[in-house]
């Protein structure tokens, strides 16, 4: 199964979607394995951010993703990192698709609720930053499991 590291920005926290975020990836299928709230540090923001902190607005997202909490969560399942970016919709909650977490609860690109993995290369190195390897919890949903024989 596949791994996807997933973060509930300080909007969606502030907001009181986080429920909702949840729920969405949970009726898809997919299985989260990993959970923490927290405010990030700056070490972790720009560990996590590291292909941005030359770009100009990085001092602005740094401000925004540090000034709440955050869920950082770590999902799995059958191809969890396509699924997930396709719920999660476009960057520019304006271009995102109806139905799609940003499309339907986002409200501007840089307060866009939701960060999502966008390859397996940058999810392995999220999830690194974000949980070790023990905080990563084995488990059989129940519609996994044979309920009866």
């Amino acid at each position: 199964m596949e791994r996807t590291f997933v973060m509930i920005k300080p909007d969606g926290v502030q907001r009181g979607i986080v429920g909702a975020v949840i729920s969405r990836l949970e009726a898809k299928g997919l299985k989260m394995v990993a959970a923490q709230f927290t405010v990030l540090s700056e070490e972790k923001v720009m560990e996590h951010y590291a292909e941005h902190v030359e770009k100009p607005f990085f001092p602005s997202l740094k401000a925004y993703v540090m000034s709440g909490p955050v869920l950082t969560m770590v999902w799995e399942g059958k191809d969890a990192i396509a699924i997930v970016r396709r719920l999660v919709g476009a960057t520019n909650p304006a271009e995102a698709a109806p139905g799609t977490i940003r499309g339907d609860m986002g409200m501007e690109t840089g307060k866009n609720v939701i960060h999502a993995s966008d390859a397996p290369e940058s999810a392995a190195r999220e999830i690194g930053i974000h949980f070790t390897k023990d905080e990563l919890v084995a488990y059989t949903r129940i519609d996994e499991a044979v309920l009866y024989e």
